[in-house]
């Protein structure tokens, strides 16, 4: 059976990238060794790094005097990397808590130093993207969430920013065009739209580094990792090859234009079913409903059970919303072909029927 995996990470592959990444495993570039085996330091893996690096450059056109980096520890990592990096000693910093992420960001933050919550959606179960906030000029850094996982929200709308313009965008980098030069940095971890679990994009401009009066702990640094070209210790040889071929599957098919349109049209095709059939409900606010992760509700929890059967024997997975939420969550990353979408909304007009 056909698998439908529309789980909100670690989450669906191109298939295509499925098959290169194992052949990978076993014999990689014709010369009968793994590709986890190889030396980090040898010439077929630095043209693997510096591959994948040039086409994040390409898909998201990021300007020079920025560096690109493939870390370790994640997002979570980041929330103090940011952190670190950019407050100054005696600084303060700006958020935006717009869900679990958002939060985590902000408690690593306020273990560092002074954090001003400028807006929270928490009131309404964090289902709206607060807009009416006002980024003062007198901080070091500015950080918000593009998109959230467990509650289905995104930013439609970047603010304007007076000062650092600061971004986590694990979970729809390279979903939809972004305008590079806006920010000042930007991380992202693979288990999205890249890769597997193991590695963290991180998207930095230079020349706002080394300016805090800290004293960073070596491995913390960003300028650590961009003089050793993301090499000051061993990085994960797997997850960063699997990340150069879903870029490169990305690139094959037009780039970051024509899967952003590829993106609002399934999410529009199952919005629309959602908004039409009166067994389900939307959780998030229509302005700001993700294109990446669908979160909705049974109006009628009797038909829950035979729902999630109906899910089972049609091979759909990883659909159950998260326990803040509850109901479902579909997620819809870029190698989530339309079809699977199509077959989730012939079972909701299903079971409408019964």
């Amino acid at each position: 059976m056909k698998k439908h995996n529309f789980s909100a990470g670690p989450c669906i592959l191109p298939q295509d990238v499925l098959e290169k990444a194992s052949q990978s495993i076993l014999n990689f570039n014709n010369d009968n060794l793994s590709l986890i085996e190889i030396s980090h330091r040898s010439q077929p893996f630095i043209n693997v790094m510096e591959r994948a690096q040039t086409l994040v450059k390409e898909l998201l056109e990021i300007p020079k005097g920025y560096s690109v980096l493939f870390l370790q520890g994640g997002a979570s990592m980041q929330f103090l990397m940011v952190t670190l990096n950019l407050m100054k000693l005696n600084g303060k910093a700006t958020y935006i808590n717009t869900g679990a992420w958002a939060k985590k960001a902000i408690t690593e933050a306020e273990k560092i130093g002074e954090t001003i919550i400028l807006a929270d959606s928490s009131d309404k179960n964090y289902t709206y993207i607060p807009k009416e906030y006002k980024i003062p000029r007198d901080v070091d850094y500015f950080h918000c969430t593009s998109n959230n996982t467990i509650y289905g929200t995104q930013i439609k709308k970047f603010p304007e920013c007076p000062t650092l313009l600061t971004c986590d965008m694990s979970s729809d980098i390279f979903s939809r065009k972004i305008d590079v030069k806006k920010f000042d940095l930007i991380y992202a971890g693979a288990q999205k739209n890249m890769g597997p679990a193991g590695t963290t994009l991180v998207i930095v401009k230079d020349n706002i580094l080394g300016k805090t009066g800290r004293n960073i702990p070596t491995m913390l640094d960003y300028n650590t990792h961009i003089n050793k070209q993301s090499m000051f210790n061993t990085p994960p040889v797997f997850p960063i090859y699997v990340s150069m071929l879903t870029l490169e599957w990305l690139k094959d098919l037009g780039g970051v234009d024509i899967i952003e349109k590829e993106n609002q049209k399934k999410a529009k095709l199952l919005y629309d079913e959602i908004d039409r059939n009166p067994l389900f409900q939307g959780t998030a606010e229509k302005e700001d409903r993700s294109n990446m992760n669908v979160c909705f509700l049974l109006t009628e929890n009797k038909y829950q059970e035979k729902f999630d059967e109906m899910c089972h024997q049609t091979g759909i997975t990883g659909i159950k919303g998260h326990r803040s939420v509850g109901g479902y969550r579909a997620s819809i990353y870029n190698a989530m072909p339309i079809e699977s979408i199509e077959i989730l909304i012939k079972l909701m007009k299903k079971i409408e029927k019964l």
